[in-house]
């Protein structure tokens, strides 16, 4: 098994089935993950519009980096979201909030729903494991999230996984010969390890 095929974490969860986290390959794994980010669902994704091969060279810069980590989530198997981490003191949100020790930031890209429809409850078990991923596996004592403001059904679902809401901010704008990111007004939520 290949370092990127092997999982960080691994949670069977009663009625749902096995869920495995574990890191994106960036060759492997872009075809799927430029299907995702390509559609206008996922537009606060931010990579509409981008090709697979600049998706594949977003995710093999990520993969370089020692603050920033993208993972493949699957279901038995199948490929059900995109995880992102990033320790908040090496990202753009650390102007915008007063980073605590333990802190993790994380963005959850769900996959479309198949031909079966809608899955009620996915996102609420997917959010556990992702939880139960950064607060033991990592050990960390608090995730933040920084969605749009303008992308309210995430926000809510954030809210109901028992986030608490902190301020609505502005992530400035980053351009760097590598990387850039437009300027976000986003709304920081804050869940902490009971």
């Amino acid at each position: 098994m290949s370092e990127l095929s092997a999982a960080v974490h691994e949670q069977v969860v009663d009625g749902f089935g096995t869920v495995r986290i574990r890191p994106l390959d960036p060759d492997a794994d872009t075809d799927v993950v430029h299907g995702w980010v390509s559609q206008e669902r996922a537009s606060f994704w931010g990579m509409n519009g981008l090709t697979r091969d600049q998706v594949a060279e977003i995710y093999g810069h990520l993969a370089g980096l020692d603050t920033h980590h993208a993972y493949l989530v699957e279901r038995d198997a199948a490929p059900v979201a995109l995880l992102q981490t990033y320790e908040p003191e090496a990202d753009r949100v650390s102007e915008c909030y007063e980073v605590l020790p333990g802190d993790i930031g994380v963005h959850l890209l769900l996959a479309p729903a198949g031909p079966e429809g809608p899955r009620p409850g996915w996102t609420s078990v997917l959010l556990a494991v992702v939880a139960s991923y950064v607060f033991h596996t990592l050990d960390r004592r608090r995730v933040v999230v920084d969605p749009d403001v303008r992308n309210e059904k995430a926000v809510a679902r954030f809210l109901k996984q028992g986030f608490t809401a902190g301020p609505v901010v502005v992530l400035p704008e980053v351009d760097l010969p590598d990387v850039y990111i437009p300027e976000k007004k986003a709304q920081l939520a804050f869940l902490s390890r009971g």
